[in-house]
This record gives C-alpha cells, sequence and structure tokens, in this order.
C-alpha cells in the first residue's frame, strides 16, 4: 500500500507563483509578463513586489512572445502567463518562429490546462499543447504534478537556459510531495517501486495514479509509479530500466492520447524494449463544462480507469 497521503489541496498555479516571486527576489534578470491574466496566473505578488520588472501586456499574447523574445538579447529571463490555450494555439507561430527557431531563453508558463480546467468547457480545456510544444525543436515541456512541484520546476527553470513550457491548472489539488523534494529537469521521479507493471504519469494525474496504485495493491498488483514531469526531455533510461523489470506499462495523462505522455513512452520503448503499453488519456474528443473530477470520470482519466488499463497490460504482458 502507499504511503502517499495528503493533508491539504491547493492550485498548481499558485505553486508556479511562489516560485517566480522567489525567482524574483534571488535573481533581478527574472522579469514578468503577463496578458490581462495576472491574478489568475498568480503573478500578483511579483508584480507588486518588482513593478519595474513586470509587464502587463493586455490581451495580445502574440505581441507578448515577440516582447519576450527580444527582451532575452538584453540578457533577461522573461516568464510569459496566460491560459494554456492562449500559451500555445492562438501563437503558435510566434513561438516557432520568434522562441524556438531562435533559440530565446523564453519561459512559456501555462495555466489553466486540461479537463480539470472544468466549468470553462472545450474552448478553453486545452488538450493538444503538450503535443504541440514537444514537436517544436529544442522546447524542454514540463508538467508538474502538485503545489510544491510546481514551484520547485518553475525555480529550476530559472537556471535552465533555452526555451521551456511549463503547464499546470486551476483547480485546488492533494499537496502530496514533499516541498524539499529534489526536482532536476528530464530526470524521472520514481515514487513506488514495484514489479508487475510501471505506472507513468504526470501532472493532475499523479495523484489519479496513486489512488489506482491503492486499489491495484489490494488485488495484489505491485505497482512501480514513475512521475514524468518532464515530457521533454524524455528520462529515456528510466523509462527502459522499469519497463524491462515489470514487462508492461500504463501511461497516464490529462491530454490528447494523440501526441502526448503516451506517444513518448511507446516510441521510447519501441526502439529500446518493446512491450506492452496501454494509455489512460482523452481519447480524440473536445472535453465540455463541468466539475473537474467528473469531467476526469466521465473521459476515462479516473482511478478505475487506471486500474482497468493496468489489467489490460498485464493480460498482454508476457509470462
Amino acid at each position: 500500500m502507499t504511503k502517499y497521503t495528503f493533508t491539504d489541496k491547493k492550485d498548481t498555479r499558485s505553486g508556479f507563483g511562489a516560485g517566480l516571486l522567489e525567482l524574483g527576489k534571488n535573481n533581478d534578470q527574472v522579469v514578468a509578463l503577463c496578458a490581462d491574466l495576472t491574478g489568475s496566473l498568480k503573478m500578483d505578488a511579483f508584480q507588486k513586489e518588482f513593478p519595474d520588472r513586470f509587464f502587463q501586456m493586455g490581451i495580445a499574447e502574440a505581441n507578448m512572445m515577440g516582447v519576450a523574445a527580444g527582451m532575452t538579447i538584453g540578457g533577461k529571463i522573461p516568464f510569459t502567463g496566460t491560459f494554456a490555450n492562449f500559451s500555445t494555439g492562438r501563437v503558435y507561430d510566434q513561438i516557432r518562429q520568434s522562441i524556438a527557431y531562435s533559440g530565446k531563453n523564453v519561459k512559456i508558463c501555462a495555466s489553466h490546462a486540461g479537463l480539470t480546467l472544468g466549468e470553462d468547457g472545450a474552448t478553453h480545456q486545452i488538450l493538444e499543447d503538450v503535443g504541440m510544444m514537444k514537436m517544436l525543436p529544442g522546447m524542454t515541456v514540463i508538467v508538474p504534478c502538485d503545489y510544491n512541484q510546481t514551484k520547485a520546476a518553475t525555480l529550476a527553470l530559472g537556471n535552465h537556459v533555452g526555451p521551456a513550457y511549463l503547464r499546470f491548472g486551476r483547480p485546488s489539488w492533494p499537496i502530496f510531495t514533499a516541498d524539499a523534494r529534489p526536482f532536476e529537469i528530464g530526470k524521472a521521479d520514481k515514487m513506488i517501486e514495484g514489479k508487475d507493471v510501471t505506472l507513468f504519469a504526470n501532472g493532475h494525474m499523479v495523484w489519479q495514479a496513486i489512488e489506482a496504485e491503492a486499489i491495484l495493491s489490494e488485488k495484489g498488483i505491485s505497482v512501480e509509479l514513475i512521475n514524468i514531469h518532464t515530457v521533454k526531455p524524455l528520462d529515456t533510461d528510466a523509462v527502459v530500466k522499469s519497463v524491462s523489470k515489470t514487462g508492461c506499462a500504463v501511461t497516464c495523462e490529462e491530454h490528447q492520447k494523440n501526441g502526448g505522455l503516451g506517444d513518448s513512452i511507446a516510441q521510447a520503448l519501441s526502439q529500446h524494449f518493446p512491450a506492452p503499453i496501454e494509455m489512460v488519456a482523452v481519447n480524440d474528443s473536445f472535453g465540455e463544462s463541468g466539475k473537474p473530477t467528473d469531467l476526469l470520470k466521465k473521459y476515462g482519466l479516473a482511478p478505475e480507469h487506471i486500474v482497468a488499463a493496468v489489467e489490460r497490460a498485464l493480460s498482454r504482458k508476457k509470462q
């Protein structure tokens, strides 16, 4: 049985806000740009503390990306903030040309991603952003799992050189990682040791996987749970090492099945250690308005769906 529990819930966007404020105190080259969503992105504390280093860009996201790219030429480290749909889909051309192609040191920070955005509905619940961003050459893609890890990821990006995409969310979510837990970009975080099946998860789905592991443990199934907070660069060694031991895998993500974490894991396994793999993700569908946990259940991302996927993977494993 897993030892992971939680005593508090907090939105991951607040972890970003706390990390950004700390970065601002430690490095005067850090600047923040926001597209008229300062409160929603929890950037207000940074704005209050460093008014001369905060730039309110208005509802002009494409311009924000271009300005951020330009700021890097003078040595600044810009963190942009808006909703995930606007951080990627609305400005993909500017990110591709001005940031990724040019290799600019811009941190694209995106809140309100995935089904757990909830009541805002399909137009805002982007489920394609990880795929869009990981395909850009040189782009780092990070999807942290709770408040503490989002803060740690934000701090790590302050020292990372190169374009990066940081994805987080709006709902209050269990805090289950320690605030001092090490975080290294590109390094998978093994959370539970097991021998029968490997669960790979990121973002809000890590907690869903923890709940699924508790159910599977009662069934006598030993689960290895690995938090793949960095989708790109993928920790291929950790992926292959774990599945070489367990013999099968299940991926869990709040994203389209096409183009997300599951695709990255499947590609790594196909090249290095072919094994049965099942994917828990949104299956070629847009979302809808509703409560976050209700939507996760309706779209097949609840703990019971992970349990079912594990049982399917085990049935395909070579004995």
